[in-house]
């Protein structure tokens, strides 16, 4: 199976290449210059400049709050950052919803004023205006199904989605939906294994998940889970890769230690 190793871009060209020759596509969420340039040199897929950065960057309980500004400022940082990913730019809640019109001109900023290769929007039959719009600017969009957190104060809860049949057959039909309006890929967060599945075999397009089991065409974690900088944040899905809380932590009271001791800077270390 070839690693594409040889790819200097990473296009959506390529990550539809990808699901056919059946390569699983890696993800990862990233907010500033230095992580993205690990992850680029990595040799990561696809970065995702999340609305998480609500979550994990700013501290709110939600990603509602998140502006377009601040989504371009982080945005904007990622893509300095990088050689080989392609990155794409979560639409904040506020700016898409219901106005086809303002979607498009949100998207234009977040291209214009960053340089990221696409987008990414919550939601399926809802918002079909607003995707076939922006894509219709060129601008490449990634779906967004499932658990999509800017709906929590609808869900009212961010367990598990489309475990009833209704939600699961919506979910399927909003898939095929966003595939036929141009979509690249899309998103499918906290669904069952199994429906996932049916998903990733119904549509051509491919499809990564984040909670959605083994049987998609790539995986998606967020940054700060993957390195166990969050320490609490403890779902079923996640496999922790690093424990990088205790190992700063262990840091930052050794270099507190030493300044207190007069051990820091030692002679060596000084002018």
């Amino acid at each position: 199976m070839s690693t594409h190793k040889e790819v200097k871009r990473i296009t959506t060209h390529i990550l539809q290449r990808m699901k056919d020759e059946g390569e699983k596509i890696s993800m990862i969420t990233a907010y500033d210059f230095s992580m993205a340039r690990i992850f680029d040199d990595a040799g990561m897929d696809v970065l995702l400049v999340g609305d998480s950065a609500a979550n994990v960057m700013a501290g709110y309980e939600t990603t509602l709050p998140i502006t377009l500004d601040h989504m371009i400022y982080h945005a904007a940082s990622v893509v300095r950052a990088i050689k080989r990913a392609f990155v794409v730019v979560d639409l904040p809640f506020g700016t898409y919803q219901g106005n086809s019109k303002e979607a498009l001109m949100s998207t234009v900023r977040i291209m214009k004023e960053t340089s990221a290769h696409g987008v990414k929007i919550e939601g399926g039959e809802e918002i079909l205006e607003s995707v076939k719009r922006i894509i219709s600017a060129g601008v490449p969009v990634m779906g967004h199904l499932g658990l999509t957190p800017q709906s929590i104060n609808k869900f009212g809860t961010y367990s598990v989605r489309a475990t009833e049949d209704a939600e699961a057959e919506k979910l399927l039909r909003d898939a095929k939906l966003l595939e036929e309006a141009g979509c690249f890929a899309i998103v499918l967060e906290k669904i069952p294994a199994l429906l996932a599945k049916k998903v990733a075999e119904s549509v051509r397009i491919p499809i990564i998940g984040i909670g959605a089991g083994k049987y998609v065409d790539g995986q998606v974690l967020v940054m700060h889970d993957l390195l166990g900088i969050n320490k609490d944040f403890k779902p079923r899905f996640l496999r922790r890769y690093l424990n990088l809380y205790e190992t700063i932590l262990g840091a930052s009271k050794q270099y507190i230690s030493d300044v207190k001791a007069k051990d820091f800077p030692n002679d060596n270390e000084q002018y």
